[in-house]
């Protein structure tokens, strides 16, 4: 059978589940794997070639186990809504409505961070979504520039975006670097090594020895914050999902 990107299988995971299999080319991949979208609950099969995404199918189709113990596990959506504690620069920070509309703005009182915003249902999770995304690209612009600086860089165009499952992703053709708001989400550290992780990309675009060397090079040991975004990652994908 001939497959192509972007297609989508049924999957049967063990109790005769069925999930969504849906099929990624991504030239950048070393090899065939496949990974949870905890945000639409379905699994991506993903291959270097298109060539490869039959590959990428059997081997999906031989981990079925781990697949049906990662999607009981993954963390259900939640919108914006007031009463609820989200993680912001990795601190629990607090939503509460204001009754007007405002837009949302970000305080600190004798509880901890809070985030008041006017606005009711749809209205207040947009307003709250817009300073996420405020707060993510002023950390990010401003880590990104120290790193460029570190390594004699040109500096890049940055944008911010809402992906679904990646966290960055750097185009050195035309020097531009994409990251999702929800990492402003984490600890500042683990966002520090999101954005060397990309810059590093504009001196190698592999993940080789040569790139972890650079990655290395702006943050040192770059194993316990891709261990903290593989561990955390689908809770931070369901804020506001």
């Amino acid at each position: 059978m001939q497959y192509r990107d972007g297609q989508t299988l049924p999957l049967e995971a063990p109790g005769g589940t069925a999930v969504s299999l849906r099929l990624s080319v991504n030239a950048r991949a070393r090899r065939v794997s496949i990974r949870i979208d905890a945000r639409k609950g379905e699994v991506v099969a993903v291959a270097p070639r298109e060539r490869l995404l039959a590959e990428a199918v059997a081997f999906a189709r031989s981990k079925t186990g781990w697949i049906a113990e990662r999607m009981q596990s993954r963390v259900e959506g939640r919108p914006l809504e007031p009463g609820q504690v989200i993680p912001l620069h990795g601190r629990d920070t607090r939503l509460e409505a204001t009754g007007t509309a405002g837009a949302a703005r970000l305080a600190e009182d004798e509880a901890g961070p809070v985030i008041r915003s006017g606005g009711e249902g749809e209205a207040f999770a947009r307003r709250v979504e817009n300073l996420l995304k405020r707060e993510a690209r002023a950390a990010l612009v401003a880590r990104t520039d120290i790193h460029i600086a570190a390594l004699g860089l040109k500096p890049v165009r940055v944008s911010i975006v809402d992906t679904r499952s990646r966290w960055g992703s750097c185009s050195p053709h035309n020097r531009s670097i994409r990251y999702s708001w929800r990492v402003v989400l984490a600890p500042p550290a683990v966002l520090d090594y999101l954005a060397a992780h990309e810059v590093a990309h504009l001196v190698h675009g592999d993940h080789s020895p040569a790139y972890w060397s650079v990655v290395h090079r702006l943050v040192g040991d770059h194993r316990p914050f891709r261990a903290w975004l593989r561990q955390h990652g689908q809770a931070l994908h369901a804020v506001g999902a």
